[in-house]
């Protein structure tokens, strides 16, 4: 009992890290102009090196386990270019364009791209309750970018392209490391991602001329690079080990209320009853997702 207590509490905190990591690079995006791309590079150039330094420390030199199996080095290199980087920088975009809220919603419609991918390559129907949640999660869409009404967006073009290409490459995400991980610990697979990932962003990160920083972004910074990232990850990795896939997948509903929360309450994100309704519909749709499932016929 006190090991589920202790991995309810390791999983709504990273979720409630990873929310407020979200309305840090709002507003440091916002008021204090820090470049999306250099932002984006220094995420995961550090939050990489991190990741591998803290494997390291514990299994010294099978750091580089991944680079002497070719096969494993290209489905690496797949992961990296077609999953990480998508999903770390169409995310700040969309919240560079529109706000922390709307863009960890729309991030959640990746479960409703997995459905169709699956749907499709399976050539199978999806289950009664897979339609459920595609119906409920382009309702919700429509409400979030419309403000429920036809003739007019609620929401900027850009935000809303960059919040669906978010939700793709959420879905990229967690499709494209499956075999990895089911090989190696998920610190090294994500660790050389992010690294990986941050090679296409060495060219920004040295010729970007960048506004005056000072405590408050460089702390802004710290904070997604540490607590956003590091952190939030460690305290979900911990979490597995005493709770249900089921459980935690539920319990990341924490990321867009916090998201959602600290944005209002903290930097005055306009927000209208339509759109937060919208928003619920969406991360309700991660909730029945996430609801185990009696199969009616094998996989």
């Amino acid at each position: 009992m006190a090991s589920r207590r202790l991995g309810l509490i390791e999983v709504i905190s990273g979720g409630v890290l990873w929310g407020a990591s979200g309305t840090v690079a709002q507003a440091v995006f916002s008021r204090y102009q820090v470049p999306t791309l250099w932002l984006t590079g220094v995420r995961l150039s550090l939050a990489g090196l991190l990741l591998l330094g803290w494997f390291a420390l514990s299994q010294g030199r099978a750091v580089w386990a991944i680079w002497r199996r070719p096969k494993m080095i290209g489905q690496l290199l797949l992961f990296s270019l077609l999953g990480m980087v998508p999903s770390q920088l169409t995310y700040f975009l969309a919240i560079a364009y529109g706000n922390a809220p709307t863009a960890t919603v729309l991030q959640f419609l990746g479960p409703l791209f997995i459905i169709i991918y699956l749907a499709v390559t399976r050539r199978q129907w999806p289950r009664r309750i897979d339609l459920i949640s595609i119906v409920i999660a382009l309702f919700g869409t429509f409400l979030l970018v419309t403000n429920g009404h036809f003739t007019q967006l609620a929401l900027a073009p850009l935000a809303l392209f960059w919040g669906l290409l978010a939700g793709v490459s959420s879905a990229t995400y967690t499709l494209l490391p499956r075999q990895l991980l089911a090989t190696y610990d998920a610190r090294l697979v994500v660790g050389w991602a992010m690294l990986l990932g941050s090679l296409p962003f060495g060219g920004v990160l040295v010729t970007t001329r960048l506004p005056q920083l000072n405590v408050t972004v460089v702390g802004g910074i710290a904070f997604i690079v540490i607590g956003g990232t590091m952190l939030a990850y460690l305290l979900y990795l911990k979490s597995l080990t005493s709770l249900a896939p089921s459980t935690t997948g539920m319990l990341s509903a924490f990321e867009p209320l916090t998201a959602t929360v600290l944005a209002v309450g903290v930097l005055g994100t306009p927000l209208t009853g339509a759109e937060l309704f919208g928003g619920a519909c969406i991360v309700a749709t991660t909730l029945l997702q996430a609801l185990p499932q009696k199969q009616s016929r094998p996989k």
